[in-house]
């Protein structure tokens, strides 16, 4: 996805709209994904302060060190303030607020180091810039969605190659290096992650990798993701086998699988999140796993591998068409083995676009 400035005016507008709704004054924004959807441009987190100044009414400014100036989007009708090394730029920032500001927006991502000293200089109010950037950012639209879209098709691609790699006594960690390299092969500009959970590994979610090497039938949890030059992102989970796992894992594997199926199905606009959660979790414990399954089912991915929605118990909030997230129920028995399935979808008009092809059944088992 290439871009324009078109998409961020239309944003920019959106945001301000919401600033006026809110009664909020301006929105600070420094690095950060929503830096990103406003400005198209992706700029370092660093001692030296770069922000988006951008008021309910009036001019918006980036505040940024002179020497990236020239870096910053052009077109946008945004004023670029270059601050040189000697300058404040905290004041720069002050500056280019409204006169009397009352109510200010942070960004969720902003550095203390930057907002603590803000907030000392300030008289006003502050909230999260969540407030209003999250409603704008779970909804995407149609060049966001292909831009998933081809992210989820290079990562099943990548994917793909770990039936080739999986066989007794290569390592967690060859097997994340040669991921690593199939990830960006296959289209990415950057790998965000490779966790290879082989054997009593894989029933620790959030396990990397190790030099642990894999033995004959051990299930591998394979969970890889990366960023495209678009700057969306790409999440995909498989488990994989090295052989004959056993009987029990093929039951579990049989649970895990329908229980996923389960999640899919329940996606569709005005349904709940959590009822997307409850479909899967009621398949996992009607067969006895509940307690296995320790995590949420989903969460929501776009320029961020992690943000709204989250798919989880508690959360009753709507899908709408264009809310994008994973699907990822899980069963994990401690010391032994575990198992997960991963696709991101996104919601439709009239229900659910799945964008991930990628073979779900248990390759590699004999």
């Amino acid at each position: 996805m290439t871009t324009t400035a078109a998409a961020p005016i239309a944003r920019i507008h959106r945001v301000r709209a919401a600033l006026r709704a809110e009664e909020i004054d301006a929105i600070l924004l420094g690095p950060s994904a929503d830096f990103r959807y406003l400005t198209g441009y992706e700029t370092m987190p660093m001692e030296r302060l770069t922000m988006l100044v951008l008021p309910a009414e009036g001019e918006a400014r980036i505040v940024t060190p002179a020497f990236e100036a020239s870096l910053a989007p052009a077109g946008l009708g945004i004023e670029v303030d270059g601050w040189a090394e000697t300058a404040d730029p905290l004041a720069r920032v002050v500056d280019a607020l409204p006169r009397g500001v009352r109510r200010v927006a942070a960004g969720d991502q902003l550095d203390a180091m930057f907002l603590v000293p803000l907030q000392t200089r300030l008289d006003a109010d502050w909230v999260l810039g969540s407030t209003v950037m999250r409603p704008l950012r779970m909804i995407k639209d149609a060049d966001e969605i292909a831009a998933l879209a081809d992210a989820a098709a290079a990562v099943d691609r990548a994917v793909a190659r770990a039936a080739e790699l999986l066989r007794p006594g290569i390592t967690e960690r060859e097997i994340a290096a040669e991921l690593d390299r199939a990830i960006r092969d296959e289209g990415h500009e950057q790998t965000d992650f490779t966790d290879i959970g082989s054997g009593p590994n894989g029933a620790s979610p959030h396990h990397s990798f190790s030099d642990r090497a894999i033995e004959p039938g051990d299930p591998v949890v394979i969970d890889i993701g990366g960023r495209m030059a678009s700057g969306y992102r790409s999440d995909i989970t498989r488990t994989f086998a090295a052989g004959d796992p056993g009987e029990e894992f093929l039951e579990l594997y049989a649970v895990l699988e329908a229980a996923q199926a389960a999640g899919r199905r329940a996606v569709r606009p005005g349904a709940t999140c959590e009822s997307v959660d409850a479909a899967c979790r009621d398949v996992i414990a009607q067969a006895g796993y509940g307690d296995a399954f320790i995590h949420r089912t989903g969460h929501g991915i776009g320029l961020d591998v992690h943000e709204d929605p989250y798919i989880v118990e508690g959360n009753r909030l709507p899908l709408e068409p264009g809310m994008a997230f994973s699907i990822e129920p899980g069963i994990y028995l401690p010391g032994r083995f575990g198992a997960r399935i991963e696709d991101i979808v996104v919601v439709t008009d009239d229900g659910v676009r799945e964008l991930n092809a990628a073979d779900r059944s248990l390759v590699g088992a004999d």
